[in-house]
């Protein structure tokens, strides 16, 4: 089966605004943690509902093009800096956790950012298609298209929390 990926081009003036923002907000971490980390790699191909992910054996930053287009000015003041805290606190305190004392420090002390956990951004645009199932409790489970596939192959079956059935496609 073949897989289509849509390409989303970010136009030049939102590359070069994070560009910015990544710049300005790591040498204030470097001045501040009296450090010199390097520029992290920036890619344009997360997808999901997902605004940003920080890689660290890469020191890299995937962003999501079709939530930083939608979003602009607000994407970039809020998910560049959590994403480069997430490396920051990688390098500076080593294994912990992902949105712990050491992530919150650096977002709110040293890069003077809000410390949000999670985006607030419509995802409407980025949500996968999802298939309707049913149980003996009469509950509608949406399912994503990864577990309906795999039931749709004979590679599993999902059951329902409530009265343990074999859920069943409702057909469309």
């Amino acid at each position: 089966m073949l897989s289509i990926m849509k390409t989303v081009r970010v136009p030049i003036a939102l590359v070069q605004s994070i560009m910015r923002t990544l710049r300005e907000k790591l040498q204030q971490a470097n001045i501040y943690l009296n450090t010199n980390y390097p520029e992290p790699t920036l890619l344009y191909n997360q997808r999901g509902t997902i605004a940003g992910s920080a890689y660290y054996a890469n020191w890299e930053i995937r962003i999501n093009p079709t939530l930083l287009i939608e979003n602009k000015q607000n994407f970039i003041d809020e998910v560049i800096p959590h994403e480069l805290a997430h490396l920051l606190v990688n390098k500076h305190f080593g294994r912990v956790a992902p949105h712990g004392k050491e992530w919150k420090w650096m977002m709110e002390t040293v890069l003077q950012v809000s410390a949000k956990r999670t985006h607030h951004f419509d995802i409407s645009n980025v949500c996968a298609k999802t298939f309707s199932y049913a149980c003996l409790c009469e509950e509608i489970h949406q399912l994503t298209i990864r577990r309906h596939n795999k039931i749709q192959r004979g590679e599993t079956q999902y059951r329902c929390r409530h009265c343990q059935a074999i859920l069943q496609l409702i057909k469309p």
